[in-house]
């Protein structure tokens, strides 16, 4: 899995942001079935040239279609919005719905990865209890947790249970939705002549994530990825990561406390 995504949630009109990352490196590409733009994912894909087998794309179930049989629909109905045999990496989107229906879609998940329809299966928003319901249950370990990740709210607890598990970790809102104006931010992004953008997703590389930045723009999408010419200084991560606020520093929906 390349560590540098593209994220394309809200954006009603992906195809210029996945060809513009597509054209520019990125060889990932995070999507999902509530996104409603599966389907432009897959024609960027087919559009760009690249080969099919060169990128991996992930969606995601929401809770509503949680399930066994309506997971398996799902996966099916979200292949044939892509337009693909396979997806190389499928999360349930959420805990919400309860122990008993998040472990029958997980059993789903392993049903269609023994059938080849997915490559890789995972999860978003767990928290540890949510994964360690998984691992009492017997089942096979997520290979993937997705959740908001950004030197504002750095979920320690969860973070280091997946590394000890060998989880690895996907940060979604490494970019603060823009909020780019804290001093510390600012300085960072100063002394390397970077902007805030590359700064945060370079911290979140480093601090061993993958970052799926988001942006509708082109311009935006490809700046983002120009990260490979500095590396932030041990201090320089620390001052980072001593802005972490907990949950309160959650900027998006967060639902990692859901029972």
């Amino acid at each position: 899995m390349p560590l540098l995504g593209l994220g394309v949630f809200q954006n009603d009109d992906c195809i210029p942001a996945c060809l513009a990352a597509l054209r520019h490196g990125y060889r990932h590409i995070d999507s999902a079935r509530v996104y409603r733009n599966e389907a432009q994912v897959g024609e960027a894909v087919r559009q760009s040239g690249v080969p099919r087998g060169d990128i991996f794309v992930t969606s995601k179930i929401i809770h509503s279609d949680y399930g066994y049989n309506s997971t398996l629909s799902a996966i099916d109905e979200s292949l044939q919005r892509f337009g693909f045999d396979y997806l190389d990496l499928f999360l349930i989107h959420s805990p919400h719905s309860g122990k008993a229906r998040r472990l029958e879609t997980w059993k789903a998940l392993v049903k269609a990865k023994e059938d080849g329809k997915l490559r890789t299966i995972g999860v978003s928003n767990y928290s540890v209890h949510h994964l360690e319901e998984i691992r009492e249950a017997g089942l096979e370990t997520p290979s993937v947790n997705q959740i908001e990740l950004q030197p504002f709210c750095q979920q320690r607890p969860i973070t280091e249970y997946c590394e000890k598990n060998n989880i690895v970790v996907q940060a979604y809102c490494p970019l603060v939705r823009g909020r780019f104006d804290n001093p510390a931010l600012q300085e960072v992004a100063a002394k390397y002549e970077k902007d805030v953008a590359q700064v945060l997703v370079r911290w979140s590389l480093q601090r061993g994530y993958s970052p799926l930045p988001k942006s509708s723009q082109p311009a935006r999408v490809v700046s983002n990825a120009d990260l490979y010419d500095f590396e932030l200084a041990a201090e320089d991560m620390a001052k980072l990561d001593a802005l972490d606020l907990g949950s309160r520093g959650a900027i998006s929906w967060n639902p990692v406390d859901v029972e």
